[in-house]
This record gives structure tokens, sequence and C-alpha cells, in this order.
């Protein structure tokens, strides 16, 4: 907390300081031309606090509004000045320098230098201080200069088959109209029909529907947003169309090699923006595989360390795929022609040991065939990474390593890629510049090359420039910051136009990177930009200059009624805004002085707290904010309601099972509130059952039973506040004819305890003694004494002791100068009694205090506050009337003199304290006996203020599709101002890389708590674009953000296809219908499907189908029209397939239940006798239909038979109304398992309607009536037959033709 104390001594009559200062800074109100005199000495104190100004007056007589002080020496003046200045500096707060001194105000007359030091000192203390509320009727009607918003990336690559769009967005307030300038020239959109802006927006369309070339619209754009308060600007935006040309015709002749010797096959693809992505397949679309010996380059080309006969089994086609048009190309494929020593046997030697001398290649020394020679050198820019490739051959295939002359790589940010032959350095920075080497080494020999590494930096920010808003008469100054190498130059700019072009201003001084703002006014609001370049880039920023003059306005709703429980504390707040900041002040019903002090506590926010409420203090209450522009108030309604509390409270209690239990619970409550009376069991919500009832003041369980026992907590609660009171319920089962007289009694509470006595009277101990009541059949285990006092906590009752149940006097240990009342309660094993009436009164002798209050603490509520707070003492360690604490502190490890003071409450506030600095504290207690022991020292802090740095270096690594790696630099301890608490990472999904793919841009973080320097942000959306910025957390809460930092998440597997539909039309095909996946998570090429036919436990072959991405349909010929099957479907990516959707074919209407069943169950009664003659009776009843049949079929008749095994005759066919189908005397064949005659003849004519042709024995049914229900089914194939369970021998139909 800054606090400014100015003295204010006597001055002629004539119009001097006093007057002039007046005027400056009352409420506009006439003042008198009175000035003080020697006696009267008022303060004019200036407090800045977390955005508030207050200026009080205090001192005997002192006028109500600002005061007027002065010192009475010019040498006096000049050091307090001085020395201010010099603290300012150091703190640096926002919008204020060093070059801000000098008068902030203009006062007619030339009153002396110290008034214009006192309201210097007032505006340095508000210098960039006011922070527009986010209350949306404020922002709209403050008038802002334009801020740009949103735009494109300075390096805009278009896709050539859609409309171009170019973003700019802007606010401010009146809302900023928008033209744009290309190649540095005035960009006329009227004269375009195919260009036209956005309605209210700066956003570029242009469009190509109706003919044109894109091409012709690249060039540099930039856009420029404008109201009357300024002109903001976009970055330079360089338009290019995305371009993906053909490959070029060519033959291409086969490659002819010895083998062992390297190859290189070039790729060579066409120059495309940006630039295709790389990789290598044969002609039918197989990778080729890589692995040391075999590999990719960065620049495309496929290196082979050593060529081997295995190499040209196929060929190789160099793949490029351009990103915008999601297109691959396919150069004409290379095949190789390899000349070897040993043309047959490939296969046994590929395993052998040594491999190359069993073939007959010669080995040979390492060579470099990427990069040629023995030095290069390579350039990158910080924060890129950095790419080093070293590509060898020889026989054996050489192993790469890799080194950094005088120091070791980075392994935080080092990683090998391509089989070690690359290395790859993530986010680099100038301390990974120097000298690296790759050393190739086999059995042979070893070569190494050496990289020279320049790391070289675009303009990156250390300090960018933010708006500053302003009261009139107030400095302040933008500083624009970056670093670079080169190092950037700065451009200012005012308005889009050059500061040194722009009008004269005298209240604007510029000092290379910063400008200083001097007492500024209406006129001095503008947009400034930066402009900081170099060789490789440049950074633009604007930052507005807004001179805000605002009266006061309230900030919350008008005639709030706030209601609070009598004794509570409360706080009333009054939100308020204004320019310059006002002055708040608080009055009840409407008179009164001021209110602050004693029950009343006013906050620098202006809120109002009340420390105990009591009846009086109900009532209207006032706040008025007032400024040099005028007033503005609001009043809020306060009323006092009684706390509820429950006077008749629910008793323990033993019941039997089957009685009924009533619950008591009477409330008394405030009439102007409703009351809720709920019940708790076992402290869970009571479910009232048709046992139970519920009234206003009681709960009656009707039919006691063992799950009715438990703790029962009545809870009376209002809108405003609530009590509770709890019983316990213990419920007694039924028990056997008991064996004693004792055992059969019930068992209850004790009675209380009577006739409490004290003698053995002392000053530290007293003896109590009673009578114990009757226990009611069950002993008394133990006593418990408590006690209560009238001076802290009167009507409060505490446990004092407890005692063995055997005892009824013991000796109580008594505290120093308390009134003490006791009472005794007994327990049994039911529950305990009801306390005694209490005893005499005994006050025993006062003393100094023994011990001091525990727990304390010392932290900063404020930025430049320390809040000593501590648990008070009771009334047993009090020790004597008037208990107080001496409060000490003072810097750590400093030789300063202990600060003290005395506090009657539990806490004190130490103001003007540097932010977050350690002190010691002390804390003694005092009474009117004396004072306490000496006190232990704690290490408390002062208050925290927001983080003044970002962390640096920020470098991200991706780890995978949905997860990177964040690396960075700590700050210095200094600027926390605070407790570190975390490193925060804020990021957001700025769009997909997939065309047309909506996505939030909702903010989310990622905490790394405590002194980190990397972290994981996981749960990323793949193939996305994200953006991302880091802060540091103390206490306050976050400080700037860091550069903000842009990744790509790579492809990732697909989610699961969305409504898979399985539908079944009719018995030969099932239809498949899918949706595309909700999260593409990349380019789709295509689905797989997987579906395995099944017939209860037997499962046939899986079947694998590949789709195109755009096919979401697929018809399933079924082989049969019983099998079910099981489909999974999944959608892939070029990474893999992603979560598979699983569903089955709907079960067929008729599906019959398997013979398994019967069979297995048919062997276990086969022998049984009943079962004999029932199949006996069958036999006979199926030899009278067989002859029945014979007889029909001589006769040309009919029957009824299907044709078709397992199939039921559908809708259509003809014949299903009879039943019967026309036999034919065709293809007749003798029956399976038919007898022969006596002379071993088959009997052909006998056995051509046999049922045996139609099905099998396991299959027959007969009804009771003996009629044939069975279903006639085709022959089955040998090997099904053979699978069946039923044997021949065992099946009844089997029997009945050994009968025929």
């Amino acid at each position: 907390m800054v606090k400014i104390c100015l003295e204010c001594q006597s001055e002629p009559e004539e119009r001097g300081p006093g007057s002039a200062l007046r005027e400056l800074l009352t409420d506009g109100e006439t003042a008198s031309t009175d000035t003080c005199s020697g006696a009267r000495l008022t303060d004019f104190c200036a407090v800045w606090d977390a955005g508030v100004f207050l200026v009080s007056a205090a001192g005997k007589g002192a006028p109500s509004g600002v005061k007027k002080r002065r010192l009475n020496e010019a040498e006096t003046l000049n050091s307090v000045r001085e020395a201010q200045f010099q603290r300012l500096e150091a703190a640096r707060p926002r919008g204020l320098g060093r070059g801000a001194r000098g008068p902030v105000l203009r006062m007619a007359g030339q009153p002396p230098p110290w008034a214009y030091t006192a309201v210097l000192l007032c505006a340095l203390s508000l210098g960039g201080a006011i922070e527009i509320p986010m209350d949306p009727s404020i922002q709209n009607e403050l008038s802002q200069p334009p801020t740009i918003t949103k735009q494109s990336v300075k390096d805009h690559i278009v896709d050539p088959r859609d409309n171009i769009l170019i973003e700019c967005e802007a606010k401010g307030n009146p809302a900023p109209s928008f033209h744009w300038t290309r190649n540095s020239k005035f960009f006329n959109i009227a004269k375009d029909p195919r260009v036209s802006m956005r309605r209210r927006s700066g956003t570029l369309v242009i469009d190509f529907r109706s003919g044109g070339r894109p091409e012709e619209y690249e060039g540099e754009y930039q856009c420029f947003a404008r109201n009357k308060f300024g002109t903001a600007l976009s970055n330079r935006i360089r338009l290019q169309v995305s371009k993906s040309p053909l490959w070029p015709k060519e033959n291409l002749d086969p490659v002819v090699v010895q083998e062992g010797a390297p190859l290189t096959l070039q790729c060579n693809p066409p120059p495309g923006l940006p630039s295709p992505v790389i990789f290598w397949m044969s002609s039918s679309m197989e990778p080729i595989t890589q692995d040391k010996r075999v590999s990719q380059g960065h620049n495309g080309d496929l290196y082979f360390s050593n060529v081997m006969l295995q190499d040209m089994q196929t060929d190789y086609s160099c793949n490029a795929r351009f990103h915008f048009t999601h297109t691959i190309q396919q150069k004409n494929p290379f095949t190789l022609k390899v000349l070897t020593n040993h043309p047959y046997n490939d296969s046994s030697l590929r395993n052998h040991p040594d491999m190359y001398s069993a073939r007959g290649v010669a080995e040979r020394t390492p060579s470099f065939m990427y990069p040629q020679g023995t030095a290069s050198s390579q350039m990158v820019l910080r924060g890129m990474d950095l790419l080093l490739e070293c590509i060898a051959s020889g026989v054996p295939t050489p192993d790469i390593a890799w080194y950094k002359k005088g120091g070791d790589l980075p392994s935080d940010k080092a990683k090998f890629e391509n089989f070690n032959k690359a290395l790859r350095i993530t986010n680099v920075s100038e301390e990974d510049s120097g000298e690296y080497f790759c050393l190739a080494s086999n059995k042979m020999g070893s070569i190494r090359h050496t990289i020279s590494v320049r790391v070289k930096a675009a303009p990156y920010w250390l300090d960018e420039p933010k708006n500053l808003i302003l009261a009139p008469g107030e400095d302040g100054r933008l500083v624009c910051r970056a670093n670079g190498n080169p190092k950037p130059t700065v451009q200012w700019m005012v308005n889009g136009e050059p500061l040194q072009s722009a009008p004269p201003n005298p209240n604007r001084e510029v000092a290379g990177d910063t400008i200083i703002f001097r007492d500024t006014q209406i006129s001095s609001r503008a947009v400034y930009q930066c402009n900081t370049s170099n060789e490789h880039g440049y950074l633009l920023a604007n930052a507005f200059v807004s001179v805000l003059d605002v009266p006061p306005r309230m900030l919350s709703p008008r005639n709030q009624l706030i209601r609070v429980i009598l004794y509570n504390r409360t706080r009333l707040d009054c939100p308020f805004f204004g320019s310059p900041i006002p002055t708040l002040r608080w009055f009840k019903n409407g008179q009164g002085s001021n209110l602050d002090g004693g029950n009343y506590h006013v906050y620098e926010n202006g809120s109002l707290e009340i420390k105990m409420i009591r009846k009086e203090d109900q009532g209207i209450y006032t706040c008025v904010a007032t400024n040099i522009l005028g007033k503005a108030e609001n009043q809020v309604r306060l009323e006092v309601k009684d706390p509820t509390r429950i006077y008749r409270m629910p008793e323990d209690q033993v019941a039997k099972r089957g009685t009924t239990v009533q619950l008591e619970c009477r409330v008394k409550h405030d009439p102007s509130l409703k009351l809720a009376v709920s019940w708790l069991k076992d402290d869970e919500p009571l479910y009232i059952s048709n046992r139970m009832k519920k009234e206003e003041d009681s709960l009656t369980i009707f039919g006691v039973a063992e799950r009715d026992q438990g703790s029962y907590t009545c809870v009376a609660s209002t809108e405003l506040d609530q009590d509770l009171a709890k019983a316990y319920l213990t419920v007694l089962a039924d028990q056997a004819t008991p064996t004693n007289r004792l055992a059969a009694l019930p068992k209850g509470r004790p009675d209380r305890p009577r006739d409490l006595e004290l003698t053995d009277l002392a000053e530290r101990s007293v003896r109590l003694t009673w009578i114990p009541g009757d226990d009611n059949n069950s002993p008394i285990t133990d006593y418990v004494v408590q006690f209560e006092e009238d001076q802290f906590q009167p009507g409060v009752w505490h446990d004092h002791s407890k005692f063995p149940g055997s005892v009824n006097s013991a000796v109580l240990r008594l505290s120093p100068y308390v009134n003490y009342q006791f009472r005794v309660i007994a327990i049994n094993e039911v529950g305990s009694s009801h306390p005694s009436l209490p005893s005499e009164r005994y006050r025993t002798s006062g003393a100094p205090p023994e011990s001091n209050p525990s727990d304390v603490k010392g932290e900063g509520t404020r930025k430049n506050n320390m809040e000593i707070t501590w648990t008070p003492m009771n009334a047993t360690s009090a020790f004597g009337p008037n208990l107080r604490y001496i409060v000490k502190w003072r810097r750590r490890e400093t030789r300063e003199t202990w600060n003290n003071v005395t506090v009657w409450g539990s806490r004190y506030v130490v103001g003007q304290t540097p932010v977050y600095v350690p002190y010691e504290i002390r804390v003694q207690a005092e009474n009117d006996f004396g004072k306490g022991p000496e006190p232990d020292t704690v290490i408390g802090y002062s208050g925290e203020d927001y983080p003044r740095a970002a962390p640096t270096d920020v470098k991200i690594r991706v780890l995978n599709s949905t997860a990177i790696s964040l690396q960075w630099n700590r700050v210095y301890s200094d600027t926390v101002q605070g407790q570190l608490r975390e490193y925060r990472a804020y990021y957001w999904r700025e769009s997909s890389l997939l065309k047309n793919l909506w996505v939030s841009q909702k903010r989310q973080q990622a905490g790394f708590p405590g002194d980190r320097l990397r972290g994981v942000v996981s749960r990323l959306f793949p193939y996305s674009n994200y953006k991302l910025e880091m802060v540091v957390v103390n206490g306050r809460g976050d400080g700037p953000r860091s550069e903000t930092k842009e990744f790509t998440t790579p492809e990732g597997v697909p989610s699961a296809p969305r409504r898979f539909r399985v539908r079944q039309p009719n018995l030969e095909t099932i239809n498949l219908e899918w949706d595309h996946p909700e999260h593409p998570n990349g380019i789709l090429i295509g689905y797989t499907l997987k579906y395995v036919a099944f017939n209860g436990t037997k499962v046939g072959k899986q079947i694998v189908e590949n789709f195109s991405p755009n096919q979401t349909k697929f018809t399933v010929q079924r082989a049969d029209p019983v099998s079910r099957y099981r489909f999974s479907l999944s959608a892939r990516t070029q990474v893999g397939s992603g979560e598979a959707v699983t569903e089955e074919s709907p079960a067929p209407p008729n599906e019959a239940t398997p013979t398994a069943a019967y069979t297995n169950n048919q062997a276990d009664i086969a022998t049984q006798g009943w079962f004999i003659g029932l199949m006996c009776a069958i036999a006979l009843l199926v030899l009278i239909l067989l002859i029945v049949c014979f007889i029909k079929r001589s006769r040309g008749g009919k029957y009824p038979v299907r044709e078709k095994k397992d199939v039921p005759l559908g809708p259509e066919d003809p014949k299903e109304e009879d039943g019967s189908f026309d036999y034919s005397d065709e293809d007749n064949k003798p029956l399976q398992g038919s007898q022969t005659s006596l002379d071993g003849t088959i009997k052909q004519q006998e056995s051509d309607d046999s049922l045996v042709d139609y099905g099998e024995g396991g299959e027959g049914q007969f009804n009771e009536d003996g009629s044939f229900i069975g279903q006639y089914t085709v022959k089955k194939d040998k090997e099904e037959t053979e699978g069946n369970e039923s044997s021949e021998a065992t099946s009844p139909v089997n029997a009945i033709y050994s009968l025929a």
C-alpha cells in the first residue's frame, strides 16, 4: 500500500495553495477561502490498493471532502519528491516511467510548488490503474479506439478451388470501418465485382464461382480498422495460391547395379506450395520397407547403403501428397536389376551370420552419400526445429552416431530419427549453435562429417506494448522491446502513419523503444503501432492510448435487499466505476457520518463489513461514490432475522421390535422465513415409508424393526440458516425366556445424577461430589463432568473430564479467573442420562496467561499489506480480565526494531509493506494480571502481486496425435512477486486440418504445480492446429502471457463410425449402412468391415472387406438362411484403424432349437423301460402311417412334404394352402439305411417314398393321437450326418425302418 501524507500548516489569508488545491480536488462545490490554522492538522493521504484510489481525511475539525497539506520547507519537499520517484521507478507501475515528472494539473494563479507535488503524487499513484469493468453496458458506452481481434496468418496459402477468404476483425466504440491495401497501395474493393467485404467486418471474400484466376490476386495485403479515435493495422498478409503441379512424364530405364554397391533413387518431386509430403511405395501400392540399410532422406530420395539381391523383388515409385488438394501423385516406378555372383539360394543366405561374404560381396569402409564431403554448414531460426542428416554407404551397413563438439547433445529436446541417420533438435535456441558431427562406422572403418550450425532469430517480444487507459492529466508510457538476431530495428507509427510525419504532440516524448506521455488529455487518444523487424521477419503490435473522463456510476442493481441472521457477520458490496477513480463513503438511514470503525469496517474496494449483526443494525445503507465529475449512490436494505433453533431435541431411545417410537423436534424460527423440517437416518435422507408419520414437531415410527436402528437427525432449515439435532434409536430383538429376574427386566438409560456439591475449594482445584441416579437395569460405565462459564461463552457447556462409573466424587483441575458451574451426565450401554442440575458457581482468582494464542499466521490480503491472524484463547486460558494480544513484527533478516500494537480481536493488518517479503511475527497474550510467556517467532509473508514475467523459451514437442510435451525456462524469483503456485498453459484449438470442419475455440488450461521446467498436455484433438500461451501463477493470480506458440497435432485414428445399422430385408441378403465418424482425426482413407457367420456355438471363417472413404453402404449375401452374422466396422486413416462398432444381424423368425440338447439327454433315457415301450408304440403308428402313404401314392394322391431343408414355405408358395405338392417318380433313389429282402435285393419300389430321404430320425416328433408333426428335410451331406450326435442305432426312425 502506498500512503503519502503531506502536512498542511497555516497560510496567509490571501488566495493560496489551500484554496487552489481545494478547487481542484473537491466535489465541485464552492469552497471556503478559509485556510487551515496552525492548530488544525489534516491528512491528505492517497491510498492505492487493488485498483482503488481512496482520498481520506482525518484529524480534529477536518472538513469533509479532499483536504490540503503542504511541506513548510522546500528542502523537505525536494527530498520527499525524489524519494517518491525513486520508489515508483523501482516498482514501475503500469504506464508510468521516470520521465513522468512534473505537474499534472494546471491551476490559475500559479500556486506554490508543494500544491503541484501533492496532486502529482496522487496522480502517480493512479498511473495506468484504470481497468474497464466487464459490464456490457459500460463496455458499450465508453469510447474506445479500434483493436484488431482476428486476422489471417502472415503467410496465407489458399486452395485454388475455393473462394479466397482474408480475415480481419476489429472492435471499438464507435464500431470501426475497414479498408485494405494491396502491395502497399490502396485496394479499391468497389471496382472488382469478385471482391466483397463482410458486413460489420473487414474480412475480404474473393468469389470465383463466376470465373477468374486466383493467381491474379496473389500479393501482400494489410487491413486498416478506423474510427474517430484512431486506426489499428493488421499484419502484412502474404496471399499465395496453393500449387500441385503434375509430375513430368518420363520413361525410366531399369537401374542396373552390382550387389553391394550404394544406390540413390532420386524423387525430384514437382515444386508445390506448400511442399508435398514424399513417401515411397511399389506400383502395387505396398509401402517400401525401410531400415538402416534402405531409407528415405529428408529431400525425398531413397538411399541404399548397399544393394542386395532381394531389392529387385519389387519396384520403387516416389509418391507426393499435396496438402490442400488432398491428392497423391505417383512417379513412374524404378525397376532394379542386381548383378550378383550368387543368383540362387538367396533365402538360405539371408540370415547368414556373415551374409555379405557368403554372397561374395566385397566389404568396404563407409562413405557419405549425403551430405557430400567432410564438412557443411546449416542456418536455422530460433524456435524452429533443426534437422541434421547423414546417410552413409558401406558393407556391412554402417552405424551412425551423433556428437556435438565441446558439449553434449541437449537430451531434453534432441531425438534421433530415420534409424539414427537424422538428428532433430526441437525449438532451437542460441545455445544450440555450434559444430555437430556424425560418425559412420562398420567393422572396416569409420568416417565423419562436421556440420556447423548457426542460429539466427526473427524478432520476438521481450515487452509487447499494451493498451493504456488513463484519466485526464495522468502520465503513462508505452514500451516496445524485442530481440532477435540480427538485432531488430523499432519503428513507431500512430494511426498507421510514421510517427515522424504525425502532427507534433507536446505531451508525447519518444525515447527509443518507449513513448512517454505526460499530462494526457482527451485529445491524446490514438492507436500506436510498433513494428520491429530484421531480415528474418517482423512483429507488429497495436496499442491504444485511451483517456477516459467518466462520472461515477454504480455497477450493482439498485435497492438490493440483504437478509442476515442475528449475530452473524455480513458484507455489503457496492461495486462502482469512474475516471478518475472515485472515493466511496457509506451512510446509514440517510444520515450520520461516514461508517467506519467499531462494528463497521470499510474495505478499500468499497465493501462495508458489519462484524456482528444486531437488531439495531437493520436499516437502509447508502454508498456514495464521488470524483471531480460528480457523484453516484446506491442503497442496500438490510433486514435482521432471528436464528433458527431446535429447543426440544430428539432423545436417544431404546425400543423393542414391533413397538412405536416418537422422536420430538420442536423448532423456533423467524416468522417471516419459511421453515422446512426434514430427517436424516445415518446421515442420509430418510425415506418416509408407510410405517412412519412425519409431523411438524415429531417423527413417529410404527412397528419398529431391526433395520430402523441407527442415528436420526432432525434438520430445521430456512433459506438463511439451519439447525441440527441428533438422537440414536436402539432396537432390541426378541429374546428367549430369561434365566434370572434381572435379565428379564427391560434396560434403559440411567437417571440423571443429583445433589451436586463443591468442597475442598482451592485456587486451582475443587472437589465435586454427586449422588448417582438409578441405572435402570444397565450398570453405569462412565460419568462425564461438564462446565460452563459466563464471560466468553455463557450458556455453552464444555466437557471437562470423564470418570469411571464406580466413583461419585472427583477433584477437578481449574483455570484462573473462570466463573465455573458444573453438571454431570451418567452413561451406560443403552445411552446417556439427562444432565444433572447445575452446581453452584465458583470463581477462581486471576493470574497472568500461561500460554499464547496458537495458529499464528501472517499472510497478505492485498499486494501491500500483511494480515496477522491467530486462534483466540478461550475462557480457561485467559486467566484474567481484559485479555488482549501484543502483536510484534519486523522484516526478516534485518536489524529493524520490532513494531508492536495491542489488539483485542484475533487479527491485525500491517500496511505499507513491500510485495511478498518475509516477516518475523510474535503474538503474546496479556491480561490485567500481566503478560504471558515469551512467544515463539513465526515467519509470515506480506501480500503477493501479480507476476511480472512470463515463461520464456517455451518449446513444444509433439508426442503423439493427442499429447505434447512442454518445456520452458523458469522465471526469475524476484519477478514472481509471491509464492510460485504453478506454471499454467492456456491452449485452444484454432482449426482443424480437415476442410470445413467447425471446431470449438474454447480456451483450456493445464497446470504444472511447483517450480517445474516441463510438463505434458494431453487429451488434444488429432490433426488440428493449436495455439498455446504460458503464464506464471502465484497466490494473487496469473502473470503476463508468454509468446503465443502454434503447433499442429498429427493424424490419429478416427472415432467409430456413427449410426451403424444392420437390416435384413429377406433371407438372402443383409444390408449395412453407416455414417462417417464424428471425429475423423485425419484424412479418412477407407473403412474396414470384418464379419463372421455363427450358428449357436459354431463360428465360421472371418471375412474382411475394405471400402473407400465415400462408401457408407454394403450388402452381404447370406451363405445360408439359418446362420446369423456378427459385423465389426472401423474407419481408417494413414495412422491406422480406429475404434470399431459391432452389431449382429437379427435372429431368424423361426429359428429352430438345436437338436444337441435332445441327443444329450437321449443317452440317459434310452435304457429306461417306459422309453422302450413308447418307442415300440411310435414305431407301430409310423408303420401304419407308411402303409397309408403307400396306398395314397399308388392312387396319385398328395401328402404334405417340403422340398428344402429347414426352410418354411413362403407366403408366395401356391401349394401352401393345402400343405401338399404333386409327387414325382423322378430321381428315385434307395433309402439311406433301408433293409434288404430275404433274397438280398433292395426293395426299391417300397423305399421310394421313405422318410429317410427327407430327414433324420432325431428330428421327428408325434402328437398324442399319433399324427406325424415332424418336418421333412433333404438329405444332409455325409460330413454333417456323421457330425450329428444321434446315432443310427438309437434313432427311432431308423428303428421303424428296420421293422419295415
